[in-house]
Parts: structure tokens; sequence; C-alpha cells
């Protein structure tokens, strides 16, 4: 503040207490008698309020916050968080999982795995992956079906969320005819981890990000129905633009660009680079 703000912050803090807190003599200031006897409360004061904001700060840099959706957390970041508390073991970690867009300015959020644009303003979107979705199935449902020989004939197998709109964009991008997405009714679900677990009961095919379900894809309880894969959208590393040098995030996000190399070697199913319209 310049000297005249001082100033003037000085009369409004006079006026309203009723009483004068500085003798003024030939541009010089000193203490009234009234002034004398509150500075050392006043001090005492701000003093405390220092303190409270440090150890404040100390303390939103001891834990760090993380929220994603479900499928995320529970089939790919929580078997590896680990690794992360293990190389800052000062530093406590806590997962939120749900489908929901946080609001940082809100919730007491650090940092959020979104899937997305990454266009979100006031916020920094550090790319991270690429994944691909592709129908998945158990074992006994595909051998109690017709061969899958092209993406119309997925179309007429039971579908789990038949109406979810990954069906459309999957079945144009990989070929098939528009009309074929028609089929039956089929069993509509929430959340990417009820249409895996349904798809792996033997419900019917599940559109699923890939990665997200590769433990499964290995042991052979999901099978994918032929060759057909897509690159879904993008997974972003989401946080405040004020939070940009944050030492937690600034390690968090160093932390899964490296595990997520890691994850990717020989893994089709990884893209490193954002689309076009991603970007």
């Amino acid at each position: 503040m310049t000297q005249a703000a001082v100033s003037y912050q000085v009369k409004l803090l006079e006026a309203r207490l009723g009483t004068s807190l500085f003798l003024r003599h030939k541009g010089r200031l000193s203490l009234t008698e009234t002034g004398r006897r509150i500075a050392p409360l006043v001090s005492d004061s701000f003093d405390t309020l220092d303190r409270a904001f440090r150890l404040a700060r100390a303390e939103d840099e001891r834990v760090l916050t993380i929220s994603t959706f479900q499928s995320f957390a529970t089939n790919w970041l929580a078997a590896r968080i680990g690794g992360f508390q293990i190389a800052r073991p000062q530093l406590a970690v806590r997962l939120r999982s749900d489908d929901h867009y946080v609001d940082f300015a809100a919730e007491d959020v650090d940092v959020a795995i979104r899937n997305g644009h990454g266009n979100w303003p006031g916020l920094v979107a550090h790319f991270l992956m690429r994944v691909a979705i592709q129908p998945l199935a158990s074992p006994d449902f595909i051998a109690r079906n017709a061969p899958v020989e092209s993406p119309g004939d997925v179309m007429q197998l039971q579908r789990l969320s038949p109406d979810d709109w990954w069906w459309i964009r999957w079945l144009t991008e990989s070929g098939g005819v528009a009309g074929a997405a028609q089929g039956n009714p089929g069993i509509r679900l929430d959340s990417q981890m009820m249409e895996g677990n349904a798809a792996m009961a033997g419900h019917g095919v599940a559109i699923l990000n890939a990665l997200m379900w590769q433990n499964e894809i290995k042991t052979g309880r999901l099978v994918p129905l032929g060759p057909f894969a897509i690159a879904n959208h993008s997974f972003w590393l989401a946080y405040p633009e004020h939070r940009r040098h944050s030492p937690k995030i600034k390690a968090f996000r160093a932390w899964l660009d490296e595990v997520i190399a890691v994850a990717a070697t020989g893994q089709p199913a990884i893209l490193f680079e954002p689309p076009d319209e991603d970007r």
C-alpha cells in the first residue's frame, strides 16, 4: 500500500474506535496513550494469526487430496498409489472416487484426474494419456452367441447400457453402419464398474476403457470382441492455476508421468498424444 493509503486506513480505524491512536507532529507519528495500551495486545493478535496461517500452510503441504472417477480409482490408481506414498513418506494421500467434476473453490481437493477435452477455465490441464475403448464380454457369453465378424455383429448382441454414446462413437469409428446401433433395450447401469462386473457375470457386452480392465483381460475374465478398439477421450491431471507451483502437486504430476510411461510399455490401450480437438 502507498503511504497515502496507509494514512487513510489509519483515519478510518480511529473514526471507528472514536479515539486517536497516533499523535501527528511535524510529519512524524507517535502513539497516544490509548495506542500504547492496545499496541501489545494488537501485536500478539497478529502473531497468533501469523502462526495460524503458517500452521495451515504446513498442514496443506502434508496432505494431498486426489479426486478421480470410480473406475480409474479402483481399477488403476489404487493399485499404484502406494508407490507414490513410499516415494513421499512425509506426505499423506487421500483418494476420493466419484464421477462428478469437483469444484476446487468449494471442495477440499488438490488435484483431479479427469476424462475429457482438457479445456476447463481457471484450471491447469496436464495431459496424461489417451486410452482405447472396446467391447468386452465374458468367455461364457461369447460361447453362447454367434461368432463376431464385424462391428455390426457386436451391435446385435445383448449390450449393457446400449444408449451410452460410447457405442455410437465406437460403431462409427470402427467402420460400422450407424443404423446397426438399434438393438434391444438391454440393462442400463450407472458406471463402468457396474458394467464391467455385469459383463464378467455374463449379462452382456460392455463398452469399456480397456486400460481399466487389463487384469480381467489378462486373466481371461473379460475377452475383447474382435480387433475393434478406438481411442477415447484423453485423461488429464487438473488443478487450479494458482497451485501450479505447489511442491506436492509437482511431485504427484512427475510421479504420474513416470508410472504411465512404465504402464504403457507394450500396451496398445495407452496413447501419448491427445487428438487435435483435445489440445
